[in-house]
């Protein structure tokens, strides 16, 4: 695991105990998911404050200049948002299919269980200056959804047809996706994208 991609959030409720943990980080560009838990809280604190104390240094060595009120942030991150959704595929004429999505800052990743270790698919999320957006709704002719609260994502490739069980669930997508568009892209983020766009 490379310590420059490495993440901890704690997770009790997803993985069903109140000192859980789930882990992150890059493995051939995709995002592999490790859950653990111990019955001692102090130990998986313990484990999280350590993580954090690696990326700690990771960062003061890849950013000199930086100052420790700078980094502090950079070293871990909660997801934007996560739930059920449903999705259908790049010719929108499959039916929908019910999946577990994290929006994790510019990656949006489903996956068919919340504990599955790797995502069944990764969507990248760019800002408005670079022609993504989200859109209430779906396209009229949109056919298979159960869930009645429809989110479209606008991409320079494509569009992401999205359903949510809820008007609320909705407008929480909604404005998380609005968060990331709305920020401009940073110079590294544009690699990141550009491997999305040559994925298989």
């Amino acid at each position: 695991m490379k310590i420059e991609h490495l993440n901890a959030t704690f997770q009790p409720a997803k993985i069903g105990n109140p000192h859980g943990l789930q882990i992150t980080y890059l493995k051939d560009n995709s995002t592999r998911n490790i859950f653990v838990y111990n019955e001692d809280g102090k130990e998986i604190v313990d484990w999280f404050n350590a993580i954090r104390a690696a990326r700690f240094h990771y960062l003061q060595v890849a950013f000199p200049g930086a100052s420790d009120i700078d980094l502090v942030p950079k070293l871990s991150r909660n997801y934007l948002k996560e739930g059920y959704m449903e999705k259908t595929g790049p010719k929108q004429t499959e039916g929908f299919k019910k999946r577990w999505f994290t929006m994790d800052d510019r990656r949006l990743m489903y996956f068919k269980d919340p504990l599955d270790a790797f995502a069944r698919g990764e969507v990248f999320i760019g800002s408005k200056e670079n022609s993504y957006k989200v859109l209430a709704g779906l396209p009229p002719s949109t056919q298979g959804n159960h869930w009645q609260h429809g989110i479209t994502i606008v991409t320079p490739d494509r569009k992401f047809l999205f359903a949510c069980e809820t008007e609320s669930d909705q407008l929480e997508w909604i404005t998380a996706f609005e968060k990331v568009i709305s920020r401009a892209m940073l110079p590294q983020e544009y690699a990141v994208e550009a491997h999305f766009k040559h994925k298989p």
